[in-house]
């Protein structure tokens, strides 16, 4: 299957898979070094990803959003800055391939509804602090630090770049 998945046969799903990674290339933000040294300015959203340990700063509510996970997500924010997060199903909730462990400021997401909720239950070592990056929605300025799980790391899927930890 993962033949399948990384190098398709069927030109209709190539050219879709190019097409993806084109669109891509073109609406991504810009992301200026970080200094974790301060604390984000006022107005001002700053999420890091481990374990790559990409930090990522930007005015709240300023994202361009292209329809991957809710807006503002963890997703939202991974796919604007070209930060690796796995979503099989595009972001709709209907998988756990985006879960994560949010370490910090958790106070300033939205509360996980029913159907995360329900989501969740199906995920791989599920703890007190999972969400799925793409409901997990950051609703007010602030630090935020999440984790993708080890098992949950997923490098080599359908032209996303080989670029997680080690490689």
């Amino acid at each position: 299957m993962c033949l399948i998945r990384c190098y398709p046969t069927n030109p209709w799903l190539a050219l879709c898979l190019k097409f993806r990674m084109e669109f891509m290339a073109e609406h991504v933000v810009d992301a200026p070094e970080v200094d974790l040294s301060k604390p984000p300015a006022e107005g001002m959203v700053r999420v890091t990803f481990l374990p790559e340990g990409r930090t990522v700063e930007f005015e709240f509510d300023s994202l361009p959003y292209e329809g991957h996970g809710q807006p503002m997500s963890f997703l939202d924010v991974a796919e604007n800055f070209h930060v690796f997060l796995d979503h099989a199903c595009g972001g709709v909730c209907a998988c756990t391939t985006c879960h994560l462990h949010v370490k910090e400021g958790a106070s300033g997401i939205s509360e996980p509804e029913d159907l995360e909720l329900d989501r969740l239950e199906t995920a791989a070592g599920i703890e007190l602090n999972s969400r799925l990056g793409c409901q997990a929605v950051i609703e007010k300025p602030g630090a935020y630090v999440v984790e993708i799980p080890k098992w949950n790391r997923n490098y080599v899927q359908e032209g996303k770049p080989a670029h997680g930890p080690g490689s």
